[in-house]
């Protein structure tokens, strides 16, 4: 699956959970060939874990764990550096290789 946003990149989730929507995060994650994306503070679970005792003897400790949750590419959008929208991107080529471009404000996202 041929993906145009990376790790790093500012995106805006524009469908899913209610309270996730309109949100804005970094991309902590990628998942490119199963279509999915760990956005900061977006599609937080809760893991309820039992105390572990690991072969080091360390503990881990019992508790709820909040976590960020793995959702579909197609939910969010790439938000433009520059214009600050959320936009589509085009791929334009030139003698230094390949970039990406926004198709709002037409300007270099790498």
């Amino acid at each position: 699956m041929k993906v145009k946003i990376k790790k790093g990149d500012t995106v805006e989730v524009i469908s899913g959970k209610l309270e996730d929507k309109g949100k804005r995060g970094e991309v902590l994650h990628m998942q490119p060939v199963a279509g999915r994306v760990v956005v900061q503070g977006v599609n937080i679970r809760t893991k309820h874990q039992k105390q572990v005792q690991t072969q080091a003897g360390r503990n881990i400790q019992p508790g709820r764990i909040k976590f960020e949750a793995a959702m579909d590419i197609s939910n969010v959008m790439l938000v433009c550096p520059k214009c600050s929208q959320k936009t589509r991107v085009a791929i334009r080529r030139d003698e230094t290789g390949a970039h990406r471009v926004c198709k709002q404000c037409d300007a270099m996202i790498d």
